[in-house]
Formats: structure tokens, sequence, C-alpha cells
């Protein structure tokens, strides 16, 4: 089987940090060095960029055959497994940092999925598309489903099944007694403040445990 050199897979990380806003901004929250666990992690993007800024340690977790291929010829460490089924092979605390960077949405499981990753992980970052962002809110007005860049999928072939917004997590959050130690809402890459849930398109949090 045929593999990226380095070279080549370093282009691709950072074509694809290019792309992705939020990869600069969860680089931000892991320290160099750290051991990290990315959850539905594609072709594996997120954690080679961690892997060439920051010299992270770590593993992918991906379901898809094709994404799965994708990470084995870009040089990131990947294990196959659907994360409907839980992290119950990892041990508690094992990681530094766990991430699940825009695929709660697509997760049937949620509550589970992010308790185990508090379990994990002594860290965990969540990103996800604000549903309340204002485009949305108007495509609905206008009768229509959402879909915009942190969107891209119509209706009928849209692998997202809990669709929530900032606030809808701010007090799921609340509600399991999980702490938010820092959060950062972005549109088109740019910090926003002011009126988060109507102005944001991507929610970004990180969290820890309050026990």
């Amino acid at each position: 089987m045929s593999t990226h050199t380095p070279a080549q897979a370093h282009t691709h990380f950072a074509e694809a940090a290019s792309e992705r806003r939020d990869f600069a901004a969860i680089a931000r929250w892991v320290a160099p060095g750290a051991k990290v666990l990315d959850l539905g992690c594609g072709d594996g993007a997120l954690l080679g960029y961690l892997r060439d800024t920051l010299n992270v340690r770590g593993y992918g977790v991906e379901r898809a055959d094709a994404n799965v291929l994708a990470c084995v010829k870009n040089g990131v460490n990947v294990i196959q497994m659907d994360l409907e089924a839980g992290l119950s092979g990892f041990e508690a605390q094992s990681f530094d940092v766990v991430i699940l960077s825009q695929t709660l949405q697509a997760m049937h499981n949620t509550e589970g999925i992010v308790m185990d990753m508090l379990r994990v992980g002594k860290e965990v970052v969540v990103t996800f598309p604000n549903f309340g962002y204002w485009r949305h809110r108007i495509q609905l007005i206008t009768g229509n489903m959402p879909v915009s860049r942190n969107l891209p999928y119509q209706w009928y072939d849209t692998p997202n099944v809990h669709l929530c917004t900032i606030s809808d997590f701010d007090n799921f959050c609340r509600d399991h007694n999980i702490r938010v130690t820092e959060r950062l809402v972005l549109t088109d890459g740019k910090p926003v403040s002011l009126l988060p849930n109507i102005l944001g398109s991507l929610a970004m949090y990180r969290l820890g445990n309050n026990t």
C-alpha cells in the first residue's frame, strides 16, 4: 500500500487547516506533546495538523473505510470503530485531550459520547455548527432546511441527526454538571462576542468535569 511522503502529508494538512479555520483555534487548546484522541477524524487532517504544529501523539477514530485508508496514506494513526458503541475500550483519563470536531450533530447517542469523552480525556474539545445562526433562521423562515458552509448537506442526504444551538449546548452542559472552561464562537473564522447564538456559525467548547 502506497503512502504519502511526509512532505506531501504536511502539505495536505496545511491545506486542510486553511479550509477549516477552527483547526488553529483548537490547536490553542492543546499543549505541545499532548496525547490526543480525535473522534470522527475523517482523513486525519486535524490530528495531522496538530502533530505537525505541536508534536502531539495520539490516535484518530473513524468508521468509514475510505477515511481510514486516507488516514493510513497520510501517516495518521487510526483506529476503525463505531463511536455509537462508546469508548469502553479506552481507559479513564488516558488522553490529555479528546476532540470531537464537527461530528457531534451526526451522533445518535450524543449524551453518551460526551460523557464518555469526559471519562477518557483530561480535557475535551467539542465543536459543532450553530443551528441558531441567523442565516439558518432565515432559511427556516422561508420554509427551507438550512444549507451553509458548516451545514453543507441537503435535507435528504444529511448525516446530521441532532442539530443544536449554542444555547442548547450551554443548557446541556449545565444540566450534566459539565464545566465549560472556554467557549469560542466563530463566523468565517473570526471570533463573535455579540449575540453569539444568532451571529455565530460555529461553536467551540473546551470542557472539563466539575467533580
